[in-house]
């Protein structure tokens, strides 16, 4: 699993590594990968040799890497050139080396460039760029499409202009091809729409891992997790014992929404779907191995529940939250069991000691919490989950798992193929399938995430994608996830 630091912590690491190792070491490690990265994409574009890179140099070490990686690849040939933002305060090694290896300043962008190298300000820069930097990466677009040549844009460290710590894009920012950054992952390169414009994240090993004893701001869960996650039946399995989940969604009026998270539901690994509501008679026409029952108390037994999307916020909603909550299981809570809890009437259900995930969206999380996500959403969910004590799982291109302890995952799967009706019911089934199977919550719901985003990916394969797409492209997606597993 991935982990992602705040700028804080990766700066208390650096000066403990740097107080054992001889001054200026860290930048030249950092200089020489990010050079080799460089010229693995120049290679990919006609070689190094007598290829243009232009360097936009700010003030500070940031620059000084990209001045000390423009030398390197400046004596293997390539024609460097350097527009320094704030010449009083460049880096003075950095250019003095690239000058002595042939490189040369220049004082406007260049008609043509095969390369650039973002080093205007790094990780420790705050409320966005100045109007002199804004303007210039605001021309940068121009320069990248010049002559039918599109110029490639790598970042130093973090792409100029982005909210380390939030991944929050607050005004102009380069939007880089790659991102070459240092000692471990930030913020920035996995959360919120920064993360979309690092492109490809490169991490360069300094030597910053020892010392990095914090925990980490972010954990990024990959394909390898969630398969390890993914509970498996043994030869000792039954129906039972593989888990059973129970649907309270979808009503007569929507009927839909129950078929969707059915359909979720049975692409998770539980060996039983139980289905209690209005939309009853459609379920089992739909899935004739779901059990069926009116209401909650008629459904049987069932280790999870999931409950809310297409229910309706009427008194037979209402009694079927109640009922839900009133158990002692995990519960997931979607749609239309928020928007009542949002109302009040179930505000006291909410410090419930049973696991709980709740699913909101923007919208619905600004109804829960009083305010928006706003620029920094992990810890927007963080302190959600902290004040109902439960799992909040924040939809969005990076969806956000926070837990009440204070842990805090993302999910790099997202597309916006996801971004259609009846989606997050098929979520919700999925989810609530993990949790009866015996995931714990922020697993199952970091799992599901994963999931559910790689079969919004498969779906838009074949063109525009509805939600009974995406719950048609769960069972290949969890197929080929788990098919390597012993």
């Amino acid at each position: 699993m991935r982990q992602a630091w705040r700028v804080a912590d990766v700066r208390a690491a650096e000066r403990t590594l740097m107080a054992a190792l001889p001054e200026g070491t860290l930048m030249q490690r950092a200089a020489a990968g990010l050079a080799r990265r460089c010229a693995l994409l120049l290679d990919e574009s006609g070689g190094v040799y007598g290829a243009r890179v232009l360097l936009l140099i700010g003030s500070g070490d940031n620059g000084g890497d990209a001045l000390y990686a423009g030398a390197a690849l400046a004596r293997r040939g390539a024609q460097v050139r350097a527009l320094l933002l704030r010449p009083d305060r460049v880096h003075l090694a950095g250019l003095q080396a690239l000058r002595a290896a042939g490189g040369f300043t220049v004082r406007e962008l260049p008609e043509r460039a095969d390369l650039v190298l973002d080093g205007i300000v790094g990780i420790g820069a705050s409320g966005g760029l100045r109007p002199p930097a804004a303007a210039l990466v605001r021309r940068l677009g121009d320069l990248r499409g010049r002559a039918g040549v599109r110029a490639a844009v790598v970042a130093v460290d973090v792409p100029s202009g982005v909210a380390v710590d939030t991944g929050d894009v607050p005004g102009e920012a380069v939007s880089a091809d790659v991102t070459v950054t240092f000692g471990c992952l930030k913020p920035a390169h996995v959360a919120g729409p920064a993360a979309v414009r690092c492109g490809q994240v490169e991490l360069v090993d300094i030597g910053l891992g020892p010392e990095l004893r914090i925990d980490p701001a972010l954990s990024v869960p990959d394909s390898g997790d969630v398969a390890r996650w993914w509970p498996q039946p043994g030869p000792d399995s039954d129906k039972y014992t593989r888990g059973v989940v129970g649907i309270a969604t979808g009503s007569a009026t929507y009927p839909g929404a129950a078929l969707l998270g059915v359909s979720g539901a049975l692409a998770g690994p539980v060996g039983m779907v139980r289905y209690a509501g209005s939309a009853h008679a459609e379920v089992v026409r739909a899935h004739p191995s779901v059990v069926a029952a009116p209401r909650v108390a008629d459904t049987g037994r069932v280790q999870a529940w999931v409950c809310g999307s297409g229910l309706g916020t009427d008194d037979e909603a209402r009694t079927t939250l109640r009922s839900v909550l009133a158990t002692s299981l995990p519960v997931v809570l979607d749609a239309d069991a928020l928007t009542m809890l949002i109302d009040g009437k179930h505000a006291e259900d909410l410090r419930r000691d049973a696991p709980m995930v709740l699913t909101p969206h923007d919208g619905e999380f600004k109804r829960l919490a009083g305010e928006a996500p706003g620029s920094d959403r992990v810890g927007a969910a963080l302190k959600l989950a902290a004040w109902t004590n439960a799992v909040v799982l924040l939809k969005g291109d990076r969806t956000i798992v926070a837990t009440p302890a204070g842990e805090a995952l993302v999910n790099p799967s997202g597309t916006s193929a996801l971004a259609t009706a009846g989606s997050g019911d098929v979520l919700a089934g999925l989810l609530g399938s993990l949790l009866a199977a015996g995931l714990p919550p922020e697993q199952a719901a970091a799992a599901a995430a994963y999931v559910h985003g790689l079969a919004g990916r498969r779906a838009a394969a074949d063109g525009p994608v509805t939600a009974p797409d995406i719950a048609a492209a769960l069972r290949p997606t969890v197929r080929d996830l788990t098919s390597e597993l012993p």
